[in-house]
């Protein structure tokens, strides 16, 4: 019987911005907080977030990859 791979997500979430910021990165480079999490679900990323509805209601107010559930 095989060793079952678990697959790392390549971010971690910051949990003051849901901001999706590198693995290796200790502060989030959006707000600057260093309460980062590894726990996180769901992405959305925001292209044009004067344009989206979701970005409006989620107040963010720069494009990027973001989580949806931070924990």
């Amino acid at each position: 019987m095989s060793a079952r791979r678990v697959k790392v997500p390549p971010f971690k979430a910051c949990r003051k911005c849901k901001s999706l910021v590198p693995r290796e990165a200790t502060r989030c480079p959006v707000c600057g907080s260093t309460d980062i999490s590894e726990d996180w679900e769901g992405t959305l990323v925001v292209i044009n977030p004067e344009m989206s509805l979701i970005a409006k209601r989620l107040e963010i107010n720069r494009p990027g990859r973001y989580a949806i559930k931070v924990r």
